[in-house]
C-alpha cells in the first residue's frame, strides 16, 4: 500500500462522536513506553502526524486518522505505564472499552508490544478481553532494531508459545517492525490493505 494521504480528523473520548463514515478502521493500542506515536508516524511516512513524547501517556482520547481517503487509523490512549491519576486512568479504560464494544467500523486492532520484554500481565489480560469479546487484533511487536535477529527470532517465538500455552489454541498474527528503520511497514500496510479490499467487496453497493 502505497501512502498517498494521511490527515488528522478528530479528537474526543466519545465514541458516539466517532466519524460516522462507513470506512474501515484499525484501532493502534498498548503500554504508554511501547513506542505507538512513532510506529504510527512510520508506518504513515510522517514525522509528526501522531504526537511523540518523552513522557509516557501523552495519548488521552481517542484520535482519528483518515489514511488514502478510504480508511482511518486510530490512535487509542496507552495502557499501563502512563503517569496520570487512578481517577483519570479509570475514565480512560471507560471509553477505550466503548470504542472497542460499540465501535462497529473496526476491522482489526493492533496490540502493540516492546520485543525486548518478556509478556507484560497488562498485555496478556488485555488481549484476553478482546479474544473473550470477539474483537479481531494482530501482535506489533516494537523496537526490533534494538535486537540482533536471533534475539529476535527467540523472543517472538517465546512470547507466542506463553500465549498458547495459556488460554489461546493458537497465536494471533503477528509483525515485528522498527520505527527506527522503517522494518515491517510494507507489511503491516499490506495487510491493511488486502482486509480493505475484502471489505469494499462485501460492502459494494
Amino acid at each position: 500500500m502505497k501512502i498517498k494521504s494521511a490527515n488528522f480528523v478528530m479528537s474526543n473520548s466519545d465514541v458516539s462522536k466517532c466519524p460516522s463514515e462507513p470506512l474501515p478502521e484499525y484501532a493502534f493500542i498498548g503500554r504508554s513506553n511501547v513506542g505507538k506515536s512513532s510506529l504510527i508516524n512510520m508506518l504513515m511516512d510522517r514525522k509528526h502526524l501522531a504526537k511523540t513524547s518523552g513522557r509516557p501517556g501523552k495519548t488521552q482520547l481517542i484520535n482519528h486518522f483518515k489514511v488514502n481517503d478510504n480508511w482511518f487509523l486510530v490512535d487509542l490512549p496507552g495502557y499501563g505505564y502512563a503517569r496520570v491519576s487512578k481517577k483519570d486512568k479509570n475514565i480512560f479504560q471507560k471509553y477505550i472499552t466503548n470504542y472497542f464494544e460499540q465501535r462497529r467500523q473496526l476491522v482489526c486492532s493492533f496490540v502493540l508490544v516492546d520485543i525486548r520484554h518478556e509478556p507484560q500481565k497488562v498485555d496478556m489480560e488485555f488481549m484476553e478481553w478482546l479474544g473473550e469479546n470477539g474483537i479481531p487484533f494482530c501482535i506489533i511487536f516494537t523496537k526490533a532494531d534494538k535486537l540482533k535477529p536471533k534475539a529476535i527470532q527467540n523472543q517472538v517465538e517465546s512470547y507466542l508459545q506463553k500465549m498458547v500455552n495459556g488460554i489461546w489454541e493458537e497465536a494471533p498474527q503477528h509483525f515485528i517492525t522498527s520505527s527506527s528503520n522503517s522494518s515491517g511497514r510494507d507489511e503491516v500496510l499490506n495487510f491493511i490493505e488486502e482486509i480493505n479490499l475484502q471489505f469494499f467487496k462485501e460492502n459494494a453497493v
